[in-house]
């Protein structure tokens, strides 16, 4: 799951944006857009946030900076140092396969902060906050909080591509918040597993969120 590989597999499926979603971290996100560059895909950076509670939240931001704005909170309440020898290498590499560092801190790990305190992270950030695959008996905000706290301020919810959007939004839409459908995908074979369309005037973060708030006649479409 280089930035090379996932933007060489993603123009090969024929996407035109993506979001690289790291654990805990957006260091990978700046070389993946330029390797989504050569190969056609445009790269939304992005993160995907694990609360305290264990909930898993994505953040999508507008730029590399704003990413790393928010990574450097988090990286400061990630408590636990990665061991190698159990979890593996934890590479940041250049959009030529090219490894140049390696994150000491356990990014598979939780935060110390709350629910609240990371989308209130992310939407400080201009960023946009969805709730990661709420379907799922683990790691999304129902499962471990067993609700939907009413007054968390999110952009989306997220649905596995193991139910789809049209079966989640059946199921989900009385939140009354806009749903997207993600592979999560964890290896270069996943990538495409999972997805929408959108009807925008351009693949970019803008559109996407103009199209999540169903303004300007951008709309997420679901699948017939």
């Amino acid at each position: 799951m280089s930035p090379r590989a996932v933007a060489e597999r993603s123009a090969q499926l024929g996407l035109e944006l993506i979001a690289v979603c790291d654990h805990n971290s957006a260091e990978n996100a700046a070389a993946a857009i330029r390797a989504g560059r050569r190969y056609g895909v445009e790269v939304i950076p992005g993160m995907e946030i694990t609360s305290r509670e264990e909930a898993h939240l994505l953040g999508l931001f507008p730029s590399v900076d704003a990413a790393l704005e928010v990574q450097e909170v988090i990286h400061g309440a990630l408590p636990w140092e990665n061991d190698p020898d159990k979890f593996g290498q934890q590479i940041v590499a250049d959009d030529q396969d090219n490894v140049e560092a390696f994150n000491p801190r356990l990014l598979l790990g939780a935060t110390t902060l709350s629910v609240e305190e990371v989308v209130g992270l992310i939407r400080r950030a201009e960023g946009l906050a969805i709730a990661s695959h709420i379907d799922r008996g683990e790691y999304s905000i129902i499962s471990q909080l067993g609700f939907l706290p009413p007054t968390l301020r999110l952009d989306a919810l997220e649905v596995s591509y193991v139910l789809g959007l049209r079966r989640g939004r059946e199921i989900y839409g009385k939140y009354g918040l806009p749903l997207v459908c993600s592979s999560d995908a964890h290896a270069p074979e996943e990538i495409g597993r999972g997805g929408l369309q959108i009807e925008c005037a351009a693949a970019g973060f803008k559109e996407l969120r103009l199209a999540l708030a169903g303004e300007s006649g951008r709309r997420i479409v679901a699948p017939e």
